[in-house]
């Protein structure tokens, strides 16, 4: 069977191609979404024109090693993201008595740590100033007995917060074990490569019927928070089956950085879902590469430009110090990344696509601090078909 057969073959005829959107009908309304530039949505990513550049935290993920070495076999089902779909619910086996417990035990063993983020040294340092406190009172008034019973506050917050610090680190080093049996993501809320399908809990529809948005939150005190919304754009054909419920069908998908970070994790996703394209070249999908049709013929013609066991052999031998400086080089790179005023292939197939989104930031991580100034957009060019990337970071690399 030749290669264009065996690809035939596997990718259903519903599979996405950038190069074969068909024409569907006009957007509603854009009051369904908020303008661009409002307090929520800040830009709409374009379709197409692949800059190949994957997010950081995709690109250096130093978790799926550990994860990869433990379930051997059985990595394939309980990954997030295979060749076949990158999963968006976790199915779990357990009561709701367990779910409680669980959540007390984590929010006390990450919350009172010393470790990763957590508020040990801020209770510890309370405990340590309550003590110093009691002494100086002793000092300045030699006449009062000192309250030794008050010297076990301290000793049990110290007690606490380093039991809490040894319960996240074995919980952080073996809660894949839970995972593996417990736990596991499903096959039926995700998005497909195989069918170019978007399975939903409303139903399934073409990965080509939703748009990505950057959406903007703020907090109380100003600070803004930006997520890659994946948003289901014909949302009178996506309603929740709860008339109640007027929420759009919609994924949220998170990434750590600047907001050029989200602009890769789009690239990455369409790249991902089109059979065209080989699959992203990042750690966790690379055990799966010669299962995918289009990226077994990629490699074995020698355009990937690394070996086979590149990112396994790295994350072998690489230390957490290597690992931080590949992390801190790469988020260069990403923000580096030309991101802004890109055509927008999908343009061509929608009618009325363009007209309230017309052009593209063209810094995208000042115009997420500045969503007024009126100089962030340059208009967008007209749309051709993307040729098929090979992942930016995989060129002149060799073996790193």
């Amino acid at each position: 069977m030749s290669q264009q057969e065996e690809a035939a073959s596997y990718y259903a005829e519903t599979a996405f191609r950038a190069d074969a959107i068909p024409h569907q009908a006009p957007p509603p309304d854009k009051s369904f979404f908020g303008k661009l530039g409002s307090a929520f949505d800040v830009a709409r990513l374009p379709w197409g024109h692949y800059i190949g550049i994957n997010p950081t935290e995709y690109e250096v993920d130093e978790a799926w090693f550990f994860n990869y070495q433990y379930m051997e076999e059985d990595y394939h089902d309980y990954t997030m993201i295979n060749e076949m779909r990158w999963s968006q619910f976790v199915d779990e086996d357990i009561s709701l008595l367990y779910r409680f417990f669980r959540s007390i035990f984590v929010i006390c063993s990450y919350g009172f740590s010393f470790i990763g983020g957590g508020g040990g040294y801020f209770f510890s340092a309370i405990a340590l100033f309550l003590l110093l406190f009691l002494l100086g009172a002793e000092l300045f008034d030699p006449s009062e007995t000192f309250p030794f019973d008050a010297l076990a506050v301290p000793l049990v917050v110290f007690a606490f917060c380093g039991l809490a610090t040894i319960f996240r680190h074995f919980h952080g080093k073996y809660n894949i074990r839970f995972y593996k049996s417990n736990r596991n993501w499903s096959d039926d809320i995700a998005f497909c490569r195989r069918t170019g399908m978007v399975k939903t809990f409303r139903g399934e529809f073409p990965f080509y019927e939703f748009d990505a948005v950057i959406e903007m939150s703020a907090d109380m005190k100003g600070s803004q928070y930006h997520t890659l919304k994946v948003r289901h754009r014909y949302p009178q054909h996506s309603k929740h089956p709860n008339p109640g419920v007027k929420h759009l069908l919609e994924f949220s998908f998170v990434t750590g950085g600047s907001i050029a970070e989200r602009y890769a994790l789009w690239d990455m996703l369409c790249r991902y879902m089109d059979v065209s394209q080989p699959l992203p070249d990042i750690p966790c999908l690379e055990p799966f590469r010669h299962l995918d049709p289009t990226t077994k013929a990629f490699d074995e013609a020698g355009q990937r430009g690394r070996p086979a066991t590149y990112w396994r052999d790295l994350y072998a031998k690489a230390s957490e110090k290597e690992l931080k400086q590949l992390r801190e080089e790469h988020r260069k790179v990403v923000d580096a990344a030309p991101w802004g005023s890109r055509p927008d292939l999908m343009a061509q197939s929608v009618p009325g696509y363009g007209d309230s989104y017309t052009a593209e930031p063209k810094d995208v991580n000042a115009y997420g601090r500045f969503p007024g100034k009126s100089d962030s957009f340059v208009k967008r060019p007209e749309a051709t078909p993307s040729e098929p990337q090979q992942d930016a970071s995989s060129q002149n690399d060799g073996t790193r």
